[in-house]
């Protein structure tokens, strides 16, 4: 059976959205103060920040981005043209085009970056706090669930080997003779 969204879920959502929405915001207009476009400082970033590993390729960027391969092509061309970033064929495969950042696409991107981090540090407890306020409402990680379960158990344990062991300090040996010293 489902369970109705709460209130508490209800404004915990909304919180998310609006926090998330002020930061796109934010970074959007940091963008434009340095003189880049949301969507060119968004590929740079991209590029910057591939997972370690993985390498710059179009379809790669046109993936991290959500933008289809001719849009992906097109920003890049865009960028290319600013002296941002610079294209180059895989050696293996001639058909892979790789994308690296320039050294003034370096500075535009961490000029962004470096006020969109520190945006974070002020502000990002709240973002932080609206994901946490939907994640953990009702429903808490399997793991601490699981922790909580092996926690109870070995307090039963522990209550039942203390019960024991209170149970034995209890009973004296018998005197000789059979009766209990009192």
């Amino acid at each position: 059976m489902k369970s109705a969204v709460s209130d508490a879920e209800y404004r915990a959502l909304a919180e998310l959205r609006y926090r998330i929405r002020h930061f796109i915001q934010q970074g959007d207009a940091a963008a434009q103060r340095s003189h880049l476009e949301p969507q060119q400082y968004l590929m740079l970033l991209a590029i910057r920040g591939l997972p370690q590993g993985a390498v710059a390729t179009i379809r790669t960027l046109a993936e991290r981005m959500a933008l289809k391969h001719h849009s992906a092509v097109e920003l890049i061309d865009r960028l290319e043209s600013h002296g941002l970033v610079r294209r180059s064929r895989n050696e293996g495969d001639k058909r892979e085009v790789r994308v690296s950042l320039l050294p003034r696409g370096s500075k535009f991107l961490e000029r962004v970056a470096r006020e969109r981090i520190s945006e974070l540090k002020a502000s990002g407890a709240a973002l932080a706090n609206a994901i946490t306020a939907l994640v953990q409402h009702k429903h808490p990680p399997q793991r601490i669930l699981h922790l909580r379960e092996i926690t109870e158990e070995q307090r039963r344990r522990e209550l039942r080997r203390s019960s024991a062991a209170s149970r034995k300090r209890n009973k004296k040996p018998l005197a000789r003779g059979g009766k209990r010293n009192a």
